[in-house]
């Protein structure tokens, strides 16, 4: 995938994305979650090693998640993958352990710099240190503001590709960004990305700004 400035994380190539976006419809469809290498294979129109070395960054990323299928009759169990949602059996320990290490790494510095503390609470504020780290981690320098809950990411390093991959690679973007502060735990959940709405011959930079949203949460 061009890009206009070099990209990194779960993001970084197109191959990646549409694993990705595979593994996150199976999570919203009625059917199980979880594909196999060659239902992936089979998706994507991507060779099996080629699936295999992007599935093993995405978990070691904390993005996807593997698991051995569990039969009932005779047979070798297969290796199934998901994404990582931090929904109930959908969470990755690796990403719990990054939104823990980027918490600690967040207090460190709001003790060094007071003023940049926000006033969304504690559990609000880790969730915003995970994510933003997941953000420069995936090629991008957000600037958060606490008071409209948005979070600008202009300008896209994305932007040079092509312009009919921008749905799939959006999405895909919003559905990591929902897993890592769901993982991280608190009431913020990421709700839409907008981006620019000019002409696709228009240059970059283009606009891109994430829309957050307080959830109710049920107290302890």
């Amino acid at each position: 995938m061009a890009n206009g400035a070099p990209v990194c994380g779960p993001i970084s190539t197109f191959s990646r994305v549409r694993i990705l976006h595979t593994l996150f419809e199976c999570g919203t469809s009625q059917s199980r979650a979880e594909r196999t290498i060659g239902e992936l294979c089979e998706a994507t129109g991507l060779h099996p090693n080629t699936v295999r070395e992007h599935l093993q960054r995405l978990i070691e990323g904390g993005y996807v998640i593997q698991a051995t299928e569990h039969r009932t009759t005779r047979g070798r169990p297969r290796t199934l993958y998901s994404a990582a949602t931090g929904a109930g059996d959908a969470s990755s320990p690796i990403a719990r352990d990054k939104a823990k290490a980027a918490a600690q790494r967040g207090d460190l510095l709001r003790r060094m710099l007071p003023a940049t503390a926000s006033a969304l609470g504690r559990d609000a504020t880790y969730q915003l240190d995970a994510l933003i780290e997941h953000l420069e981690e995936s090629g991008f320098e957000p600037v958060v503001d606490d008071e409209q809950l948005t979070v600008d990411l202009s300008p896209c390093p994305h932007a040079a590709g092509r312009a009919e991959d921008r749905p799939m690679l959006c999405s895909v973007h919003l559905g990591l960004m929902q897993g890592v502060l769901a993982e991280a735990g608190g009431p913020l959940a990421a709700e839409a990305v907008r981006t620019s709405d000019r002409a696709a011959d228009c240059p970059p930079p283009e606009e891109c700004i994430v829309q957050l949203r307080l959830t109710e949460m049920t107290a302890a």
